[in-house]
């Protein structure tokens, strides 16, 4: 009886049958079809990232170079009432600006490059000639070759930018070796300026690093704990459920709504500084903070609950729990959520603007509460200029915002892998 039932045979598949080979082919070209379609979207990505940065490389690499003009200075002859022994006193700060360094390079280019010869020159010229004395208090006993910036026109007829009366003019000083081009210096240690060739990024630099500490300090801490709290203390009810949505609400909510809330509860009710590193830090903290609760929730949710079972088991309290085995196994996944929400929050602009980190800022700030601008609004002002010297000091802030960018996220991603345990 048990041969009946085994005797039973299903009918085996024929794979050489006409019909099921044409199957076979149509299978193995959707799979093709399908592997270009995603080898196509891949080539399209890393194009338009190229792009990108080789547009960027292009335009910005002009910027971190300067044309500078030859000038044999005088101070014995200029009328330069001022001595070594005054530069090495405690007043020296007073003594350099009781000096006319501009009428002195003003007069001493008139007198090498013929009438209005220090139109050659950039205002900032002046600059360079009083921190060269500065730095070297013997250039008032002595002569001295300096080199000073030239003027926009002539910076961009040398990097092969310029109109045709700019090149007219640069042509005779590079042949005759009173000009060359150098690394600016300047552009990475100075601040803003309304003379391309005058322009820093420093300034803008230092408050957009200056926000991201405060940013980082109040939304990781606060993240983190809101994290753990919903995830580990807080009841299943209602109001929970309405807080879960009210993040996942502000996670979404436009960046602007993050600078007006800045600026009516920070700037109107608080009365904190405006344009101040420490208003900038609150009202990006504001913005980070949802990104980095739900990132938190859901590394919390990935830790395995036999981890929790097994402290419980040996005589762990709740908290040694979570601060022992729990946080330290969801860090990487909080520390991805952190990268995402501070790479967001040093590009943006719009809650910056509205809570007037737009000034023009001549000098880097000097604390948390001083007026300063940031990187990504820095960018937005200089690409609103029309001069050409701006467009490439622009192209160049740009790259320089793409480098602390990477650096940030580097050490973030360093910090994730060193603290990733596997089980």
């Amino acid at each position: 009886m048990s041969e009946a039932f085994i005797s039973v045979d299903p009918t085996p598949t024929d794979w050489r049958d006409p019909a099921m080979q044409t199957r076979i082919r149509r299978r193995y070209a959707a799979e093709r079809r399908f592997r270009l379609i995603g080898l196509g979207a891949v080539l399209l990505s890393a194009g338009f990232l190229a792009f990108l940065l080789i547009s960027m490389a292009m335009n910005g690499l002009n910027g971190f170079r300067q044309t500078e003009l030859r000038l044999d200075v005088d101070l014995r002859q200029s009328g330069a009432a001022l001595t070594a022994a005054q530069l090495a006193g405690p007043d020296a700060e007073q003594a350099l600006a009781e000096v006319d360094f501009e009428g002195i390079m003003r007069r001493t280019a008139d007198a090498q490059y013929g009438p209005r010869g220090a139109r050659l020159f950039s205002p900032a010229g002046r600059l360079v000639l009083r921190e060269a004395v500065k730095a070297d208090p013997g250039l008032l006993t002595r002569p001295a070759t300096l080199w000073l910036p030239a003027e926009s026109g002539i910076d961009q007829a040398a990097k092969g930018h310029g109109t045709a009366e700019a090149d007219a003019r640069y042509r005779p000083l590079a042949e005759a070796g009173r000009a060359r081009i150098g690394f600016n210096t300047n552009f990475l240690t100075g601040a803003d300026a309304t003379d391309p060739t005058a322009v820093g990024i420093w300034g803008a630099f230092k408050g957009s690093l200056l926000t991201m500490i405060i940013t980082l300090l109040i939304a990781f801490p606060v993240g983190v704990l809101s994290a753990v709290y919903l995830e580990e203390y807080a009841p299943r009810n209602r109001w929970t459920d309405m807080i879960e949505v009210s993040i996942n609400n502000l996670a979404a909510v436009p960046s602007i709504i993050f600078g007006l809330l800045g600026l009516a509860v920070f700037l109107q009710v608080m009365h904190l500084p405006r344009s101040a590193p420490i208003v900038g830090g609150l009202t990006l903290a504001l913005m980070t903070m949802p990104v980095i609760v739900i990132a938190g929730r859901n590394a919390i949710k990935s830790v395995p609950p036999s981890i929790r079972d097994a402290a419980l088991g040996i005589g762990a309290s709740r908290i040694q729990v979570v601060f022992h085995h729990v946080i330290p196994l969801a860090l990487p996944g909080i520390l991805t959520g952190t990268i995402i929400g501070m790479a967001r929050a040093l590009g943006e602009t719009a809650p910056l603007l509205m809570i007037g980190m737009r000034a023009f800022i001549a000098s880097p700030p000097g604390g948390l509460a001083e007026p300063a601008t940031a990187l990504p609004v820095q960018i937005f002002l200089w690409s609103d200029d029309v001069s050409r010297g701006f467009v490439e000091k622009t192209s160049a802030a740009i790259i320089v915002l793409l480098v602390f960018l990477l650096a940030m996220n580097g050490l973030a991603i360093y910090l994730r892998n060193r603290f990733e345990k596997r089980w």
